[in-house]
C-alpha cells in the first residue's frame, strides 16, 4: 500500500437541499491490484467514528465501504441495485437501504477519484439524496 492523500466530500445530490455537506481531508492509504483500487483511513471524532477504520474497494462492477472497530455491516454501492445494511445507533440497530443511481470512477496506480450518487433508505422510504466525491492521491515514493 502506498501513502495518501484522501480527499472526501459528502454532498445533499440535489442542488437546493437543505441537507448538509462535509468535507474530510486526511492522510491514508492507497492500492491497486487486478483492477481493484483500495483505500483506507483510520476515523477522528470530527467525523464520529473515532477509533474506526474505513476502508473503500473499487471494484469493476461495484464500491463497497467497510468500517472496522466497532460498526458491522458494509455499504454496497452497486449501480441500478438496491442493497440493505444494519447500522448500528444510540438506541438499537436498524435496516437501512442504498439505491445507486450512479458511479463514475478514474482509478489508476497513483489514486484517482471517485464519485458515487445515492439514495439512502429507512423503510423503503427514501430519507436523503447523497453525493460523495472522492479524490485520491498518492504521495511520490
Amino acid at each position: 500500500m502506498k501513502k495518501a492523500m484522501i480527499s472526501i466530500k459528502g454532498l445533499p445530490a440535489l442542488p437546493d437541499s437543505d441537507g448538509e455537506s462535509y468535507e474530510l481531508m486526511t492522510d491514508g492509504e492507497y492500492s491497486q491490484e487486478e483492477g481493484v483500487s483500495t483505500f483506507c483511513y483510520n476515523e477522528s471524532a470530527l467525523t464520529g467514528f473515532n477509533g474506526l477504520s474505513t476502508i473503500f474497494n473499487v471494484e469493476p462492477d461495484r464500491v463497497i465501504l467497510r468500517r472496522s472497530g466497532g460498526l458491522s455491516g458494509d455499504m454496497i454501492f452497486s449501480e441500478k441495485q438496491k442493497h440493505h445494511f444494519l447500522y448500528d445507533t444510540p438506541y438499537g440497530p436498524i435496516t437501512m437501504g442504498i439505491d445507486t443511481h450512479s458511479i463514475k470512477k478514474n482509478m489508476g496506480d497513483d489514486g484517482g477519484s471517485l464519485e458515487i450518487r445515492y439514495d439512502i433508505e429507512v423503510d423503503n422510504v427514501s430519507v436523503s439524496q447523497n453525493l460523495f466525491k472522492i479524490d485520491v492521491r498518492t504521495f511520490p515514493q
